[in-house]
């Protein structure tokens, strides 16, 4: 009985400095976390943080860019066009999706059915702007796309369809 007694005293204090070693590594963090990826939060006080410009960014995501109404296309995105477009017209063809019917390339029910600042309405047909134009005209603004409707070039907002711009009858370039 002795043994045991004396046994099971020098194995108490053993017992309570396990306890109290492994409870405060349970509590704290390791020297190593947070270097790794980080959470969310982390990831974009980091971002803010390491812009080459020094400032920091004032919303989590990208908002759309703000582009005045009308105001957008100017000389040299014009010249683009004319360079691009004006081919294709001076040659007697009409863009892909048009069938030249002596009336300038414009599709039947298609004149004029949108405004700047407006919405396009769904029933427009649009197609893409080529790929090599964009990359001359420079990449629309965030949340923007370039389409060509009929013969013309407009600058629309991608969620609402709003016409922001436009480059209007190719034909004549």
């Amino acid at each position: 009985m002795t043994t045991h007694s004396s046994f099971r005293i020098s194995m108490l204090p053993l017992v309570l400095i396990g306890a109290l070693i492994a409870g405060s590594a349970w509590a704290e963090k390791p020297e190593w976390a947070g270097q790794g990826k980080g959470g969310k939060h982390e990831q974009k006080e980091n971002r803010s943080e390491n812009r080459i410009d020094g400032k920091k960014d004032s919303a989590v995501g990208v908002a759309p860019a703000q582009v005045s109404v009308g105001g957008y296309f100017g000389a040299p995105q014009r010249v683009v066009v004319q360079e691009y477009y004006g081919q294709q017209y001076r040659a007697g063809r009409c863009p892909p999706g048009l069938a030249k019917k002596n009336n300038g390339c414009l599709p039947p029910g298609q004149a004029k059915k949108w405004a700047v600042g407006q919405s396009l309405p769904s029933d427009v047909r649009y197609y893409p702007v080529p790929q090599s134009v964009v990359v001359q005209l420079g990449a629309p603004p965030a949340g923007h796309k370039y389409v060509r409707v009929a013969a013309d070039i407009l600058l629309i907002a991608v969620g609402s369809g709003m016409i922001v711009d436009a480059i209007q009858d190719l034909g004549r370039i």
